[in-house]
């Protein structure tokens, strides 16, 4: 089936990620094959989006404008590679300020599944982390997981629950899996 959408998250699936956040464009450094994995996506015609926590900005560890500077980077970068990235959605709360958008709550991606009038179980959500999987589910898209990033702590975390969820080696395993099977 392929899907009407997918939604990445960021760090970690896109880019490196890093314990310290990462803070600026000249830090922000892409994934092998992850820029070309949103080439692929593009060129079928699937969407794509970002639903992405970034609490460095309430932890006043960088400001909005050096996010958007990192974002325009990465759509730059993407498009170098055929990919658009069509919408980018953020936290930037603190994991306590207990807000709903912060993922593992689902806001983000119920935003993105309103933006684009689509049913939960058209979309991919692909993520490194369980909070990333959890948002979606709790969205009610289908939840995919990378070994990127935090992806292999996951597989950690997913097996003391007994829960299992679709799961590639990068972003590029993912986008050639899903364009060959549309």
């Amino acid at each position: 089936m392929k899907p009407r959408l997918v939604i990445l998250d960021r760090d970690g699936v896109i880019n490196r990620d890093s314990s310290a956040f990462v803070k600026s464009a000249a830090e922000w450094q892409p994934l092998p094959g992850s820029l070309e994995a949103i080439g692929i996506l593009t060129r079928a015609n699937i969407p794509v989006a970002i639903a992405s926590n970034q609490s460095g900005i309430g932890r006043g560890l960088f400001t909005r404008k050096a996010l958007y500077a990192m974002h325009r980077k990465m759509r730059r970068l993407a498009r170098e590679h055929g990919g658009e990235i069509d919408r980018i959605l953020y936290c930037p709360h603190r994991p306590d300020e207990g807000c709903s958008c912060r993922k593992p709550a689902p806001a983000m991606i119920t935003k993105l599944l309103a933006l684009y009038g689509v049913a939960g179980q058209d979309v991919l959500v692909v993520g490194d982390s369980v909070r990333d999987l959890d948002a979606a589910v709790s969205a009610g898209a289908r939840p995919v997981l990378v070994l990127t990033g935090n992806g292999l702590r996951s597989v950690d975390e997913l097996r003391e629950r007994n829960a299992t969820v679709e799961t590639f080696d990068d972003l590029l395993a993912f986008a050639n899996s899903v364009t060959a099977a549309a």
